[in-house]
């Protein structure tokens, strides 16, 4: 079949449930992944054909597409702070948002700002789903030592297997944020504490979910979005709370934050001592990101 025939087959079966744009990119991220073809390839040879066995995957995808289940999970990655990142339905697709949150962080610990550091000084990352955060600031933070954790196990072997395929060392533990008090963190080094902490954590309500796309709603993990109407900020309370303990002196808190809970989200930073807060917004304008920063005295 000519390829330009499955590209309008695509438009045919699509346009009702996506842009036109966002068609086209579904179509040409399928045939770099499956066929290995540039997407000018059509511009080139517009009567190019294909065999079955190679349309067979585009088909394939066409009807997961149909079904609303997100592109990266068909293709099985996702590009993110210039790297691709495994992703499956166990991990959060990773968003433009969070790479603004982790530019954020390197932007304020360049090393050729900031002065060399010791191999004893640490990241933690709380929720770390595929890793991108964690693995991200390993890789532009060479002289951090990287840990990050994460209540679901299917998510740490994604993380880790990204923090191979990227080349970086990360500490992965197994571990729920909620019930850190009696964790293996406290239990194995009570003596350990953090520079910089990090996390992006459930923080969508059950009350938003009605706009929200179904891709998300039917696909990706809701452990990792949704929290209750009644305590929309248990993840911030318990991390707040693990970080007034375990950040060092002038140590930071960084935050993927929910929009609509900004202010609540600084008052639960100032009551656990954290201080200097500062808000940001990200590329649409909304309240996404959120420092702390422990002055706790010796």
């Amino acid at each position: 079949m000519l390829l330009k025939e499955i590209k309008n087959i695509f438009h045919k079966e699509l346009d009702g449930s996506y842009d036109k744009a966002e068609v086209d990119s579904f179509f040409y991220l399928l045939i770099e992944h499956y066929l290995g073809l540039e997407r000018f390839v059509l511009a080139l040879q517009p009567n190019l054909t294909i065999n079955k066995k190679e349309e067979q995957p585009l088909f394939e995808a066409l009807a997961q597409l149909r079904l609303h289940r997100p592109i990266q999970y068909i293709i099985g990655k996702s590009h993110f702070m210039d790297m691709d990142f495994s992703v499956d339905g166990t991990v959060l697709i990773p968003r433009p948002e969070t790479e603004e949150l982790v530019r954020w962080i390197i932007e304020e610990l360049d090393p050729i700002k900031s002065p060399v550091r010791s191999k004893r000084s640490t990241i933690l990352d709380i929720g770390t789903g595929s890793g991108c955060i964690a693995v991200s600031l390993a890789k532009n933070l060479p002289n951090y030592e990287v840990h990050a954790l994460d209540v679901s196990l299917g998510a740490l072997h994604t993380a880790r297997s990204n923090a191979k395929a990227n080349d970086v060392d990360v500490t992965f533990v197994e571990i729920d944020i909620l019930d850190i008090e009696t964790s293996a963190v406290n239990s194995e080094d009570s003596t350990i504490e953090y520079d910089i902490m990090v996390s992006n954590p459930p923080y969508v309500r059950e009350q938003e979910k009605k706009d929200m796309h179904k891709n998300v709603i039917d696909h990706e993990p809701g452990l990792a979005l949704f929290v209750s109407d009644e305590n929309p900020l248990k993840f911030y309370e318990a991390i707040a709370t693990f970080a007034s303990k375990k950040l060092k002196k002038n140590g930071s808190l960084y935050l993927e934050i929910n929009q609509y809970l900004a202010k609540e989200t600084e008052h639960l930073l100032r009551k656990h001592n954290l201080s200097e807060i500062e808000l940001r917004k990200d590329m649409f304008g909304n309240f996404r990101m959120m420092k702390g920063v422990n002055l706790k005295l010796d």
